[in-house]
């Protein structure tokens, strides 16, 4: 039996004057259909803020419910998360239509999307979270039954849950998420302890992070072109040069990232907090203003997580959908970063010539003196340093190599 795909209608509070070939809903659209929705129409108030009781002004609310009457969609979206009152009043004022916001839509696509256990805890505990304050004054709310976009997902379910009940899953939760994080620790562990570079990669969603991945590691990360495909970080290795490197792909990142989800995939995003350099990708082919402001996005959820401190390089992705013209442009405005294609393979030398070069500045000349009997200690570095020659003399071995600060510190007993 062929699925039932609903009609959404989108609306959106916007204080920005309307500019010429500008969608303001593009992105939510892309949403939309990531989550399997056709797009039914759509209306737009110009205002400062929203209406804190109806979201809409009242002409503007009259407006709507004539247009709901006749195209009769299956529910609406609105751009900016909605209270609970707005959410109650919205549905009530426009005949019982069932009324989600930007932030049900997204938990909606994370929770087709999680595959792995964590990932579906991950999603069940942000809709939880994001739920528990929509129960007020609707006693068992939290689970909506029907189905359809915004009430899919492990977080639903057909008992009744009150406030307290809620409070426990959601501890339940956090606890169990912290045991299955904890085996994800003893990997993060294990690849610090391994000395190797490590590089993380983010950025906006769908800016083909997980295709570079590919490309770089041989590997077989899922690149279906929707929005948020990656939510699981998968860590590959590639070689350059003899030297191995671990590279890990991460969530996608967008703009007004609901923080249920930032605070439930805190474990999951951490991947990039023990990251010696994040490169972050960025789609080149994306308008100017739309390109600086998925740039920012990123930014903000990086420092948000704490990564701000984190070596960064960017990488402008997809060059081989931009013109000559477009790319001496990005060149210009963007003069420090890397231009590729992980389509084509266009501009990788490049890439890993400056992630060659990163981590070779961060290496330390050393030489070192070690008496006979010390081979575990050479072998230690042979393991973690870069071009390393030995001269034996009649007392001892002489060891030239170059170090991360942090070896050469531990190794600073032996130098000459």
């Amino acid at each position: 039996m062929p699925e039932i795909v609903e009609r959404a209608y989108l609306i959106a509070v916007i204080d920005a004057p309307k500019r010429e070939g500008e969608d303001p809903l593009a992105e939510l659209k892309d949403l939309l259909g990531t989550a399997g929705a056709e797009f039914a129409g759509e209306m737009i108030q110009r205002r400062e803020h929203p209406v804190p009781a109806t979201y809409f002004g009242k002409g503007k609310l009259a407006e709507l419910k004539a247009e709901i009457d006749r195209l009769e969609p299956d529910l609406i979206v609105a751009e900016d998360e909605l209270s609970p009152t707005q959410q109650r009043n919205l549905e009530e004022r426009l005949g019982g239509i069932r009324v989600i916001d930007r932030t049900a839509l997204i938990l909606d696509i994370f929770a087709q999307h999680a595959h792995t256990a964590e990932g579906k805890l991950q999603v069940e505990l942000a809709q939880l979270e994001f739920n528990f304050a929509r129960m007020r004054g609707k006693g068992t709310i939290l689970s909506r039954l029907g189905g359809g976009i915004g009430t899919r997902g492990p977080g639903e379910t057909k008992l009744e849950v009150d406030q307290r009940v809620a409070r426990k899953r959601i501890s339940n939760l956090k606890h169990r998420l912290k045991n299955v994080s904890s085996s994800r620790e003893v990997m993060r562990r294990q690849r610090l302890a391994s000395r190797l570079p490590l590089i993380a990669l983010a950025g906006y969603t769908n800016t083909g992070k997980s295709t570079l991945h590919n490309a770089l590691t041989r590997s077989e990360v899922s690149i279906d072109d929707r929005l948020f495909e990656t939510l699981d970080p998968t860590t590959r290795a590639y070689e350059f040069e003899g030297q191995t490197y671990l590279l890990t792909d991460t969530v996608g990142f967008i703009r007004k990232l609901p923080h249920q989800l930032v605070e439930a995939f805190h474990s999951t995003l951490e991947e990039t907090l023990v990251a010696h350099l994040i490169l972050h990708i960025a789609d080149a082919g994306q308008s100017d203003t739309e390109l600086d402001a998925m740039i920012k996005a990123v930014d903000d959820v990086l420092e948000e997580i704490g990564a701000s401190d984190i070596d960064r390089l960017l990488v402008l992705n997809k060059i081989d959908l931009v013109d000559r013209d477009q790319l001496a442009f990005l060149s210009r405005i963007y003069p420090d970063a890397v231009l590729v294609s992980a389509l084509t393979g266009e501009g990788f030398g490049g890439l890993l010539e400056r992630v060659r070069d990163f981590f070779i500045a961060r290496l330390k000349s050393v030489e070192l003196f070690f008496t006979y009997g010390n081979g575990r200690a050479i072998g230690e570095i042979y393991r973690v340093g870069a071009g390393v020659e030995l001269e034996n003399t009649e007392d001892g071995v002489i060891v030239k190599a170059r170090l991360t600060r942090e070896d050469a510190a531990r190794f600073a007993r032996y130098e000459r």
